[in-house]
This record gives C-alpha cells, structure tokens and sequence, in this order.
C-alpha cells in the first residue's frame, strides 16, 4: 500500500456568527472551494490540504485564544489571517511573537503600528490604505459642476469606523471640502430617522457614511424617507456590497456611490474568476450566504491562492521563506496579479467607486452583472457614467 502523505493544514477563525457573519461565512464557502480545487489538482507539494476553523463569534477577545490552539494543540502548518480589522489586530501580537507568515483578509491598516515584515493584506487598498478607501468617493465629487463644498460625516461608534473616518478627513482636506457636521450612532441603534434629520439640517453637499450591514439598512431607509437630498451619498458602507443587502434595499440603493473591491464589470473579469463564481454560486443558495459573492468571495479564493504559490514557489511550508517570498513576487489570482509593498500592502490600491442605477423591484438578477453597478472609479476600470447629483438617479 503507498503511503499517504500527512495533509499540509491551515488554520484561522472567522466571525461566522454575529454582525458581518454575512461576509464571513462567504469567505468561508471561497476557502472551502479553493480547498476541493487544489485537492482535485494534486494538493499542494503532493500532500492534500485540510483547513481548521473556528468561530471566534465577532469577539476580538477570543481570537488570541484560538491562534494559539490552533498552533499549540492542532499544530496547523500554517494560519491565515481571519476576516476584518477587529480580528487581525487581535491575532497579531501572537503571530508576531511566533514569527508566522499571515495574510489576512479585508483588514483595514492592521500593520500601521506593527511594521511587522511577514503580514500581508488581501484588500486593494494599498500602502495608504485609510486614505485609499474613500479617496475616490471625494476625487468624483471634485469633479462635479457645480462643485460640491461641505460634506457630513456619519458613522457606527465602532473600531472598524476609526481608519475610513481618518482617512474621509484627509481626503476631505486634501479635496478642499469643509465637513460641517461629524455624528456617530451606536451599534444597537434601530431608527435612524433622527440621525438623518440632523444631517439635513447642516444643508450638507455630500453625505458620507461608514456603517455595517444592518445599519446600512437603517440609514438607506431613512435617508429616502427624508426629503433632504445631498449631491452625492455613501462612500464607505458595508453592507451595499452583499446580496442579501441589495435586494432588501432594491431601489432604494439607486444613486448611492459607495466602494467595492470587486464589481461584475468587463474590465475585472481576470482569469478564473468566472469559473470561480459559478462554484460559488451554484452553492451559495444551499448555504444560505450571499448568492453572489461578488464582495468577500473573490478575495478569499485571491487569498488562498497566494498562500499556495508561495508554498509552491519556496517547496515548503517555512514562515521565514515564504514571508521573504511574499515580499518580492507578483501573484496571480482571481481578483488579478497583485504584488505587496509597504507594510505588507498592495503596491498599488485598486479601490472601486460603484453607483447603483436603475433598480428597480428586489429581483437579485438585477446584481448578477455589471449592468446596473456601475464602476465610475478608477478610471482604468470605468463602466459607465456617474449620475449626478444623487437626485437625478432616483428616476432612472
């Protein structure tokens, strides 16, 4: 009998319950079809891959916890990072002190205070990640005649708001707007109706909003519900990215501008990425996850596949190796060849600018393709044209 080889495992956790379980759990279904896909293909360096993970529940405390079982007890090979800055802030001082090579997954500026040399950064937002997030939000509305002036901004009192909120106030600077009302909500916030009153009392050109996915709910419903209408909204939402969000929302999103790091576009359907969104697809309904992936998914699979051509590259499964691999190489995966600089980040941001436009009814079909989120930046990636101001998409 030939001797089966001992699988390569890989460990993280993931918030698979509690408020963006909803982006997790897609992450999730993408490692688990990279998973089956290496393993159909050989494996990796001719072993087969197991994935441990657990669900470290949305509490940032329990994260150091679970990385060192994960290395202690399970003795994984190797840990990937889990999903968002809460989690990989938490995990960081145990994978720095063990020296693991990490690449993490849509965390925002983890590695600023760190400059911890074997992290990496599976999110295009590039080596001023905080500033590159809604930089395109504010460089559109410069654009505009007439010229927008002031700007609000509202956000969840939450850790995962402080990095987009830093950087809204560079680009709000940077772009000469004046903000002229700053407000947060809490996260157990239900009516949002006197949130948005107030804002439509500073008269505001642009509304600029940082919230999480049932929050975003909130707000979209109270801001068309009010008759006050600023020239441009959104910039920095989770929750307009998911399918369950958008055909809740259904027209109610028309002419919100918000970011996406992947959109169904021409110009972003890179190698495999079709491919791999029809696995996705064809499982997600069963699962009872977003339908489309077309937000966490794409990534996910992106960050399994550097994991795999580092360790296919150096022959191993060595921290140290695949860390000084990492730094100088250019991968490629389905969101496109990416290749790390500074801190671990992309070398070049690649942040989206969508604009939802003509939605109507709650049909997800309407979300499969390109045809009603339509990229207005970066102009490499443009799919159509910005409508402006927000009013004059309501009717289209």
């Amino acid at each position: 009998m030939p001797t089966i080889p001992a699988p390569i495992r890989i460990g993280y956790c993931l918030s698979l319950t509690g408020p963006v379980a909803g982006n997790t759990r897609s992450a999730r279904l993408a490692h688990e079809i990279w998973r089956e896909d290496i393993n159909r293909r050989g494996g990796l360096l001719g072993r087969p891959v197991e994935l441990v993970c657990y669900d470290d529940r949305a509490d940032a405390s329990l994260v150091p916890g679970l990385y060192a079982r994960l290395m202690d007890d399970d003795k994984v090979d190797l840990v990937i990072g889990g999903y968002g800055t809460s989690t990989l802030l938490s995990a960081m001082p145990l994978v720095m002190q063990r020296q693991r090579f990490l690449v993490g997954l849509m965390g925002l500026g983890v590695n600023h205070a760190f400059a911890y040399p074997n992290y990496f950064a599976m999110i295009p937002t590039g080596p001023d990640p905080n500033a590159a997030l809604t930089e395109g939000f504010f460089a559109l509305a410069a654009e505009q005649s007439p010229r927008p002036v002031t700007v609000a901004l509202v956000s969840a009192a939450a850790e995962f708001s402080r990095n987009p909120i830093a950087g809204a106030k560079a680009n709000a600077a940077k772009y000469g707007f004046q903000i002229v009302r700053e407000a947060t909500y809490s996260l157990t916030t239900e009516d949002f109706t006197p949130v948005i009153a107030a804002v439509a009392r500073s008269g505001c050109d642009l509304l600029f909003l940082c919230s999480y996915l049932e929050d975003s709910i909130g707000l979209v419903r109270a801001i068309h519900a009010n008759p006050f209408r600023p020239k441009m909204v959104g910039a920095s939402m989770i929750g307009p990215q998911n399918t369950a969000v958008k055909t809740t929302l259904g027209p109610l999103l028309n002419g919100f501008v918000n970011y996406e790091y992947w959109a169904p576009v021409p110009k972003m359907m890179f190698p495999g990425v079709q491919e791999f969104l029809n696995a996705y697809q064809a499982r997600a309904g069963d699962a009872g996850i977003d339908r489309l992936g077309h937000y966490t998914a794409p990534l996910a699979y992106a960050q399994m596949q550097v994991v795999a051509q580092a360790v296919e590259a150096t022959g191993g499964v060595d921290d140290a190796g695949l860390s000084a691999y990492a730094r100088d190489a250019t991968f490629h995966t389905v969101v496109g060849a990416i290749k790390f600089g500074s801190n671990g980040e992309w070398a070049k941001p690649r942040v989206l600018q969508v604009q939802i436009q003509g939605i109507s009814g709650h049909e997800v079909g309407q979300f499969q393709t390109g045809s009603r989120q339509i990229v207005v930046s970066p102009p490499e990636f443009v799919s159509g044209r910005l409508l402006f101001p927000y009013a004059e998409a309501l009717g289209r």
